[in-house]
Order: structure tokens, then C-alpha cells, then sequence
């Protein structure tokens, strides 16, 4: 059968391209398509810390794959509108503008606006940093987003959220990521934002890559 391997950060600097298509035999699983590959490109043992998603979904390495499946190769992350409500969840490529973004979600019903960015700091790991690339892997980072905005708002009497993150490379004091929570009150407010920034960093397929003045590294950014 035949699979296509979606490969993003360090995995697809190695391999030298972004999607390689595999022959397997029937009943292979994701840890065995990451053993071919391994063995084609000598990438070595399946790291620990690697997650794979079947057809954008995340799934598990012992789980076998069939005829056409789309398996991506997660390394750990650094970490559109939703349904009918006017929230924000959106990869862009633009800089971000936060107040902007925040202005969409909020309304005089509002008692609290919870305004969280992340922001490119010129040191990081003791080595001055030039620019930051952001890597997505598109579809599933935005199914990702809005299913941490809905559960947010299952967790907390919220009113709007907006979670927006940016792609490709930023410079030194460019925002890189949005969270903004409008509710009637600062405490859930505060701990929708929180909860979110915490899981957006832990599950959503986006990999960071600090560019040094001399040298560069994939960052692994989980809480």
C-alpha cells in the first residue's frame, strides 16, 4: 500500500523535502513507516518525544495505516471563525496587530478583555537571537486551535476567544502569538487566557526554529 509521509522542523531539514511516498505492506503501522524512512534517510531510532497524526488527526505508532493515509511526523511543538461566534482562530503569515485582533472579540456586554502576546526576545539559551521561523503543519494546527477555543469556552463562562499565531519568519520584537478572552468577569478571563496559551504550546503542530547569530536550533518549547 502506499502512504505519504508529511515531515516538518528537523525531520524535513534531513530528509531534504517536506512529503515522501512510501510503500508498506498491508497491516503496517506509523512505526513502521518511521523505520523505512529511517532506514532510506538514516534518521536513527523513533525519538520518545515524537507523536505522529493519521488523515490530521493525532494517532498512535502502533496504529496501522491503509491505502492512501496521510501520516505526519510530530516533533514536539514549541510549543478562520468558529461555528456561528465572531471568535478568532487563525495561522498568518502578516504581522499581527493585538489590538485589532482583541477589538474583534470584544463588546460592551464585556466586564473583562484578557490580552495575552508572545513576543521575540533578542536572547534566548544564553545566544543572541536574529529571527524566529514558525513551521505549521497548516490544517491540523487550525483544527487544533479551534477545538482549544471551544473547550475553553465549555471550561469557563466566556464570552469570545481569539487565538491567532503567526508563520515563517519574524524578527526581534515581533508578536508571534495572540490569545485575547473577553468574559463578564477578570478571573475566568484570566484563567481561559492562561489554560489556553499552556495548551496551544503543548498540542498544537507549530515548531520553532531560533535563528543566532551564529548557528540556528529546532526548539522544543512544551510547559
Amino acid at each position: 500500500m502506499k502512504v505519504r509521509v508529511v515531515l516538518f522542523a528537523k525531520p524535513r531539514e534531513l530528509v531534504g523535502q517536506p512529503n515522501i511516498d512510501l510503500a508498506l505492506p498491508a497491516g503496517a503501522t506509523a512505526a513502521d513507516a518511521w523505520s523505512q524512512l529511517s532506514t532510506q534517510y538514516d534518521l536513527g531510532p523513533l525519538p520518545r518525544s515524537f507523536r505522529c497524526a493519521v488523515n490530521s488527526e493525532y494517532a498512535g505508532w502502533d496504529d496501522p495505516l491503509k491505502e492512501g493515509d496521510e501520516l505526519a511526523v510530530i516533533p514536539p511543538v514549541s510549543g478562520g471563525a468558529i461555528g456561528e461566534r465572531r471568535g478568532v482562530v487563525a495561522l498568518r503569515e502578516e504581522p499581527l496587530d493585538p489590538m485589532a485582533i482583541a477589538a474583534d472579540i470584544r463588546s460592551d456586554a464585556d466586564g473583562a478583555l484578557v490580552l495575552f502576546q508572545g513576543i521575540v526576545r533578542e536572547h534566548s539559551r544564553g545566544k543572541q537571537v536574529r529571527a524566529l521561523v514558525y513551521e505549521a503543519y497548516g490544517s491540523m494546527a487550525n483544527k487544533q486551535m479551534e477545538d482549544l477555543a471551544e473547550e475553553a469556552r465549555r471550561r469557563w463562562p466566556i464570552s469570545d476567544v481569539a487565538v491567532v499565531h503567526r508563520i515563517w519568519t519574524l524578527q526581534v520584537g515581533e508578536v508571534s502569538v495572540v490569545i485575547a478572552v473577553a468574559a463578564s468577569h477578570r478571573g475566568e478571563a484570566f484563567d481561559a487566557c492562561e489554560w489556553l496559551i499552556d495548551e496551544l504550546k503543548h498540542t498544537v503542530p507549530i515548531w520553532k526554529k531560533e535563528v543566532y547569530t551564529e548557528g540556528e536550533a529546532w526548539i522544543d518549547d512544551r510547559p
